[in-house]
């Protein structure tokens, strides 16, 4: 029932992308969709593209593992999308058109700026996308029963081309669609299997808590801070790095800021945000009760040792949601569990190639000829979707077997260290010259490239990427608690070399376009 479960959705996703797909010369429909989407519609989508599976696997596995600290992490999840909501959504909305390149360049015009804005989209979302892509042959692998480093190989490959196609094909509008529909399964399956355990426990959260606990293997320590960091040097510190990470980096990320541009309007950003919001809190509840269901009714030593990150962890709690004897109606339903993760997958993919490829085209190719037909751009942009997406595949098809947490914490790290000081400086601060922006997206990105090797989930851990080895220097799991810092610090520092003049000429013109970014007077290309 799985398999056919997922060729079905793969049918109709790739249906909806062809029905919705943009003519050859329509770059507004294109990259935004002409905002064409309701908010409600708009902040589902906006829900798909923050909720990936590293989300839906990874917090689960957490939570299942660790406990309080993953609730934390999940909660983190959802305050990111909160100050994405009431600090950035609006003057990146009114500053940008299509890209994070265009919000930064609304200041500071050069094709300096748009280059390196688009190496850090990059280097930002290819981690992540090689981490839904291997994760992809090992969900099969375990929900078809199947084995061998061949046919995940093959699942990587099929599924890959899979949604490329989608990013090339459906653009802003096609995966939109896609990104609604999966956050529809998703919620909709995981409210009725977190209902099921519950029910297992007579709709006693505390009861729930406390059989995860006692099948923990930690006792208290599983319902108290500092379990998952318990094994490092200093584990408060190491708490408070890794969830600034999530916190600052999270919600900055280039295919989440990208659905700011497919709103109509400000209030429409507001409205589209709020939909957001609530139904990434919703899905905090239902992967808090279904990883603790999965500790209180699996155990913590089975889930640690089908997979040490706990990634299964979703899946053998709704499995265990069940009981002994599982009735046809039950087995439809972990169907549609199993499906909804895989289209997390897919979706999450799409949307991250589409807002590579459109960085490329937009900001690096489109920017070298002085007037570029839509039609022309529109195919860079596909065949952009091509070129990130086999490079991809390749690397995903090398790091299958290997731990991908490293790469999941690598692009939370780049967009807290890089992303979020040169937006928050770029969009706020009057002073903020074109050296400043290219310090803050270069030093912050080398500043986390240089000490993410070191952390322990690397090397020197026995579930590290690395575990042969041991080159593990850094005292904390992330870097943000350097990394960050040295991101704004660097913003700060460039400004300030730039000189008085430089600084007085970005104040005059940061005042020409303030009412245009801060309170949407004007939209460039309206």
């Amino acid at each position: 029932m799985s398999l056919v479960g997922f060729t079905a959705v793969a049918t109709v996703t790739l249906l909806l992308c062809v029905m919705t797909g943009p003519d050859r010369d329509d770059l507004d429909e294109f990259y935004t969709g002409y905002g064409s989407l309701s908010p409600m519609r708009n902040g589902l989508a906006i829900a798909g593209d923050y909720i990936s599976a590293a989300s839906v696997l990874g917090t689960g596995g957490v939570i299942a593992l660790f406990g309080h600290d993953g609730v934390v992490l999940a909660l983190s999840t959802a305050l990111s999308l909160m100050l994405l909501m009431f600090l950035l959504a609006e003057p990146l909305r009114n500053a940008g058109r299509f890209t994070m390149g265009d919000a930064l360049a609304r200041r500071m015009p050069g094709r300096a700026v748009r280059v390196t804005a688009c190496a850090v989209t990059l280097a930002a979302l290819l981690p992540l996308m090689l981490v839904q892509l291997a994760g992809t042959g090992q969900l099969l692998a375990f929900v078809l029963g199947f084995s061998g480093a061949a046919l995940e190989t093959g699942c990587i490959i099929g599924l890959g081309v899979l949604m490329i196609g989608y990013a090339a094909i459906g653009g802003m509008k096609g995966t939109a669609l896609i990104q609604i529909l999966k956050i529809v399964m998703l919620l909709g399956s995981g409210l009725v299997v977190a209902a099921l355990i519950l029910h297992r426990f007579d709709w006693d959260p505390g009861a729930l808590f406390d059989a995860a606990a006692d099948n923990s293997g930690a006792g208290a320590a599983f319902l108290n801070s500092g379990l998952q960091f318990a094994g490092g040097p200093h584990p408060d510190a190491d708490m408070i790095s890794s969830q600034l990470t999530v916190v600052l980096g999270g919600a900055c990320l280039p295919h989440v800021t990208m659905r700011m541009y497919t709103a109509s309007s400000a209030r429409q950003v507001r409205r589209s945000m709020s939909w957001a919001v609530s139904s990434v809190a919703l899905f905090v509840l239902v992967v808090t009760v279904i990883g603790f269901g999965a500790t209180a009714l699996v155990g913590r030593s089975v889930i640690a040792g089908i997979d040490p990150q706990g990634n299964t962890a979703y899946l053998l709690g709704s499995q265990a949601a069940f009981g002994a004897r599982v009735s046809t109606a039950e087995t439809f339903l972990f169907t549609t569990v199993t499906t909804a993760v895989f289209l997390t997958l897919l979706a999450s993919v799409g949307g991250m190639i589409l807002a590579c490829a459109n960085s490329l085209a937009h900001d690096v190719f489109a920017t070298r000829v002085q007037e570029m037909s839509p039609r022309r751009e529109m195919t860079l942009a596909r065949v952009s979707a091509l070129a990130v997406g086999v490079p991809a595949i390749a690397l995903a098809t090398l790091v299958q077997h290997r731990s991908l947490q490293p790469l999941v914490t690598l692009s939370f790290c780049l967009g807290a260290s890089a992303i979020a000081p040169a937006l928050v400086y770029g969009l706020f601060w009057r002073r903020y010259t074109r050296a400043g922006l290219l310090c803050t997206l270069i030093g912050g990105s080398l500043a986390v490239l240089l000490l993410m090797p070191g952390t322990n989930l690397v090397s020197g851990s026995p579930v590290s990427a690395f575990p042969e080895a041991d080159f593990n220097w850094f005292p904390f799991t992330t870097t943000g608690l350097v990394s960050i810092p040295l991101g704004f610090a660097c913003g700060w520092l460039g400004t300030m070399l730039s000189g008085r003049r430089k600084a007085q000429e970005q104040r005059r013109h940061y005042e020409a376009v303030e009412g245009w970014i801060l309170a949407g007077a004007v939209r460039r290309g309206d």
